[in-house]
C-alpha cells in the first residue's frame, strides 16, 4: 500500500527540517519586538534619545571589583558614540602580572565631567586584559638537531631557568580591546525583553517614563591568538590597540550567542587554539557570507554523510576490481593515514581528528577489500591470504601498472623532491613517528592529486577494451557525486577559514581530476544492457521492479 521509504530520502528530509528550524532560531535571535505604543508603561526608552554628554573611561585593576586599586590608563572626554575610532596605549604592568599573574581592564561608559565611581548612571564592564596559554615549544631540525627559539622563548629559558616552563601556562597579553555601543534609538517592551540583552541592560526611572543606559558590548570574539603576547619579567610596559565602533541590536544579539557557545566549548575542554580558528569564522568574515558559510556548511555536511553511505555500500557489494584502480586505494589509504598522524601529533581538534581516524580505518578496509585479503588468525599470530584475480582483473592491474610507470617518472621526484626540502629547511616542534612523516605530507598535499590519475587512464582503457562497450558505469558514481559537490564547497571554505597554505591548494587540485570524471561521464554514458558492479543490468532491474509491483 505505502512504498518504502529510502534511507536516503529520509535523511535529506531530517536535514531540510533541521536547516529550516535553524533559520527560525536565527530569525528569533536578530529580530526584537519593539514597543509598539512608546506611551505604554511598558516601554524601555533609550538614554542616548537625550542626547546627553557622555565620556569613556577605561581603568586597569588586579581583582576584577578593583580592590587593591585601579589605574586610569584612557579616557574619552567627548565620547560620541557614533563616531568610530582607533587608540593606542601603553599599558604599564603591575610586578604580579609580570610574575605569572592576571590584570583586568575595567570600561565605564558615564557622564562628562563626573567621575564614573560616584555617577549612579554609569554603565561599565571588567574583561580580561591577559590570558593563560601554553607556550609553542622550542623547533628544531630533523637532520642537525639544533633548536631555532624565538625571541620570546629565549627570555623565558632565561628567566625561568629550563625548559620545564615550556609545558606549563603563561600569561599572555591581550594587545587588542574592542568596544561597542548600540546606538540606535530602540524602544523596548518589557513583556517582550529578550534574555540575552537582559544583562546588559541597567534600567532607572525618570519621572513616569523608565529609561535604559547604553548598552555597552566588550567584544571577546576579537581576540585572537596572532594578538597574543608573551608576558615576561621584563615587560614592563604593553601596547594596547582600543578600537571602539556602532553595533544594531541584532548584531549584539548574535554576537552574545556566538560568545556564549565559543565560552561554553572552552569548558568543554577546547583549548585557545581551537576557540580562536572559531572565532575567526565570525570575525574575520562578513556577516553575510557568514550565512552562506552556514548553509554550504550544512550541505556539505549532508553530502559528507551521504558519500560516506554510498561509499560504504558500493564497496561493501564490490566482488570484482574491474576497472578499478588498485593503486589508486593503496594511495588513498596511505595518504589519510599519513594526514591523521600529522593531526593527532598537531593536538588538533576531536572534531576534526575523529572523522578522519574513521576515514583511515574505512581507507584500510578498502584495501583489504581491494587485494582480497582475509585475516586467519592462529593464536595471536595472523597470517594473510591474498585472493586470486580473473582473467578481466589480471587486465585491469596491467593497465594500473602501466598508468603508474608513466606516472612515476614526474610524481616520484615531485614527492621526493618536497619530502627533502621539507627534512632538510624546515623544523619542526618535537621528534615523533608523525613528525618524521611530516615531510611526506608535504608531497602528499601538493602532488597527491596525481594519484587520481591512473583511475582515469583505466577508465579509458576498460571503457574501450575489457568491456567491449564505452560505459564507466564500473565506477562508485553516486558517491562520487557526492565528494564532487564537496570538492567544490570546500573551494569556497579554502577562502573563508584559515588554514595552511598547502591544504588550501589541497582544496582546489581536486577540482581538474573531477571536471575529467564527468567528461568521462559524459563521453561514455551507461549502457543499460550491461552488468553492473551489482551483477545486474538496468533493463534486468526494471522487469523485476515491475513483477514485484504486479505482485
Amino acid at each position: 500500500m505505502f512504498q518504502k521509504t529510502s534511507f536516503t530520502t529520509l535523511i535529506v528530509g531530517v536535514f531540510v527540517v533541521y536547516v529550516l528550524h535553524t533559520c527560525w532560531v536565527m530569525y528569533g535571535i536578530v529580530y526584537t519586538k519593539p514597543c509598539e505604543n512608546p506611551k505604554f508603561e511598558n516601554c524601555l526608552k533609550p538614554y542616548l534619545a537625550g542626547k546627553t554628554r557622555l565620556q569613556l573611561s577605561i581603568y586597569t585593576a588586579l581583582r576584577p571589583n578593583a580592590d587593591g586599586g585601579h589605574t586610569l590608563i584612557h579616557k574619552e572626554e567627548d565620547f560620541d558614540v557614533e563616531s568610530k575610532f582607533e587608540r593606542i596605549v601603553n599599558v604599564s604592568l603591575p610586578k604580579k602580572t609580570r610574575k605569572n599573574g592576571t590584570l583586568y581592564a575595567m570600561v565605564f561608559v558615564h557622564q562628562a565631567g563626573m567621575s564614573p565611581w560616584q555617577d549612579p548612571r554609569q554603565v561599565h564592564l571588567v574583561t580580561q586584559l591577559t590570558t593563560y596559554m601554553i607556550p609553542k615549544p622550542l623547533e628544531v631540525s630533523l637532520i642537525s638537531g639544533e633548536e631555532a627559539p624565538k625571541p620570546e622563548q629565549l627570555k623565558r629559558k632565561t628567566t625561568t631557568g629550563g625548559d620545564s616552563a615550556v609545558d606549563r601556562p603563561v600569561s599572555h597579553w591581550r594587545s587588542r580591546l574592542t568596544l561597542n555601543v548600540v546606538s540606535e534609538d530602540f524602544v523596548f517592551d518589557r513583556d517582550f525583553l529578550p534574555s540575552d540583552v537582559h544583562r546588559y541592560l541597567k534600567v532607572f526611572q525618570n519621572g513616569k517614563k523608565m529609561v535604559y543606559l547604553p548598552l555597552l558590548f566588550v567584544d571577546e570574539l576579537s581576540n585572537r591568538v596572532k594578538d597574543l603576547m608573551e608576558i615576561n619579567s621584563t615587560s614592563i610596559e604593553l601596547p594596547l590597540t582600543i578600537s571602539y565602533d556602532t553595533i544594531s541590536l541584532g548584531k549584539l544579539r548574535f554576537w552574545i550567542h556566538m560568545q556564549d557557545a565559543v565560552y561554553s566549548l572552552q569548558q568543554f575542554g577546547f583549548t585557545e587554539k581551537d576557540a580562536d580558528e572559531i572565532k575567526g569564522i565570525f570575525v574575520d568574515t562578513n556577516l553575510y557570507l557568514l550565512a552562506l558559510t552556514f548553509f554550504v556548511a550544512a550541505f556539505h555536511l549532508l553530502f559528507d554523510f551521504l558519500a560516506f553511505k554510498n561509499d560504504i555500500s558500493f564497496w561493501k557489494q564490490k566482488k570484482s576490481m574491474v576497472g578499478m584502480s588498485s593503486k589508486a586505494v593503496l594511495w588513498r589509504c596511505f595518504s589519510t593515514i599519513v594526514i591523521f598522524m600529522y593531526l593527532f601529533d598537531e593536538q588538533t581538534s576531536l572534531l576534526v581528528l575523529i572523522p578522519a581516524g574513521i576515514g583511515s580505518l574505512i581507507e584500510v578496509w578498502k584495501v583489504k577489500k581491494a587485494f582480497k585479503i582475509q585475516i586467519i588468525w592462529k593464536g595471536v599470530r595472523p597470517t594473510f591470504i591474498f585472493g586470486k584475480s580473473d582473467e578481466s582483473e589480471r587486465r585491469t592491474e596491467e593497465y594500473d601498472t602501466l598508468a603508474m610507470k608513466y606516472l612515476s617518472y614526474l610524481l616520484y621526484p615531485m614527492c621526493i623532491g618536497g619530502a627533502v626540502y621539507a627534512l632538510v629547511f624546515l623544523r619542526y616542534k618535537r621528534f615523533t613517528l608523525s613528525t618524521l612523516m611530516v615531510p611526506f605530507l608535504t608531497g602528499v598535499y601538493a602532488f597527491g592529486f596525481l594519484f587520481m590519475l591512473p583511475q582515469l587512464f583505466v577508465n579509458y582503457k576498460v571503457s574501450s577494451i575489457i568491456l567491449s562497450t564505452s560505459s564507466v558505469a564500473h565506477l562508485p558514481w553516486k558517491a562520487f557525486m557526492y565528494k564532487a559537490f564537496n570538492t567544490f564547497i570546500d573551494d569556497i571554505f579554502a577562502f573563508i577559514i584559515t588554514m595552511p597554505t598547502s591544504h588550501r591548494l589541497a582544496c582546489f587540485r581536486d577540482d581538474v581530476v573531477f571536471l575529467v570524471y564527468l567528461y568521462q561521464r559524459w563521453l561514455y554514458p551507461v549502457d543499460k544492457t550491461r552488468m553492473n558492479e551489482y551483477g545486474l543490468s538496468y533493463d534486468e532491474e526494471e522487469k523485476h521492479k515491475g513483477k514485484a509491483h504486479e505482485d
